[in-house]
């Protein structure tokens, strides 16, 4: 069995809230990697709660009907918060999707160039951890 290539993006997105806010952020623990981005979709699309670590910091997202409120560490009280309406968590998915792909496209043009011979094995592994389509163009 030959060995399949792994990347591990520790730490998922990051959220900050708006200009003039307190200086914060809602930023994800060491057990929800970029791997991991899809799940926000699944959350905004019938869940009602979402952790991204565990202790000492415990981030933690929560839907309320059409709000989405964001702890930054659930395991303290008066933790800072982000709320946000579920149409705008969706906009910031849909482009941070298009970010994703658009890293992919330059990193599959620079991987081909600078390693074709292990261009196929580590542009799988990108897509893998990207949760997108290994080939440009592909439907995602």
């Amino acid at each position: 069995m030959r060995p399949v290539l792994e990347i591990n993006i520790p730490e998922g997105f990051d959220l900050w809230p708006v200009a003039g806010a307190e200086p914060f952020a809602f930023l994800p623990g060491c057990c929800d990697g970029l791997e991991d981005w899809r799940d926000w979709h699944v959350f905004l699309d019938g869940g009602s709660l979402l952790g991204f670590g565990h202790e000492p910091v415990s981030p933690v997202a929560e839907r309320f009907g059409d709000t989405v409120r964001l702890t930054v560490n659930a395991e303290q009280n008066g933790s800072p918060v982000i709320e946000l309406p579920v149409t705008e968590l969706r906009r910031l998915l849909a482009n941070a999707e298009r970010d994703l792909a658009d890293f992919l496209v330059l990193a599959t043009d620079w991987v081909r160039q600078q390693m074709p011979e292990h261009s196929e094995s580590v542009l799988a592994a990108l897509a893998r951890v990207l949760c997108l389509p290994a080939s440009p163009g592909e439907n995602r």
